[in-house]
């Protein structure tokens, strides 16, 4: 589980999120453009992810929670790990250490895309079968 005084690193790109103290699903649902369904669904898989209920039963998400789902869409939707693997490596960010975490980050910014020399290869291919 991560440490809820830890704060959670969220993704490059990922939107900015307005300054309150407490957002409805609707308003998360909008942020993170998933449907609400898919917030229920992983309230229901990731078990840090435990949004408070007003009197009348609505969702009130705080800051921590949607740093956590914005979090949880880049590892699932952006990287592509199945749900127990996203579970996995969120457990994995609580256990870290933070000069560690805030290592590792650094590396994976300023680290080359594999993608990128894939696709200058493919490209001269290309460009010699023409």
């Amino acid at each position: 589980m991560p440490d809820p005084a830890v704060p959670i690193e969220t993704p490059e790109g990922a939107p900015e999120i307005p300054d309150k103290l407490f957002f409805r699903i609707g308003e998360v649902a909008a942020l993170l453009s998933v449907e609400p369904y898919v917030l229920r669904y992983w309230e229901s898989e990731f078990r840090t992810l435990a949004p408070k209920k007003s009197g009348t039963g609505h969702r009130l998400y705080r800051r921590k929670d949607v740093e956590l789902l914005l979090k949880i869409k880049h590892l699932l939707y952006e990287k592509r790990y199945t749900i127990e693997g996203a579970r996995q490596s969120l457990q994995n960010d609580a256990k870290e250490p933070k000069a560690k975490r805030t290592e590792r980050k650094q590396r994976e910014l300023f680290a080359p895309d594999p993608l990128l020399g894939i696709r200058a290869e493919l490209s001269s291919i290309l460009q010699i079968l023409k």
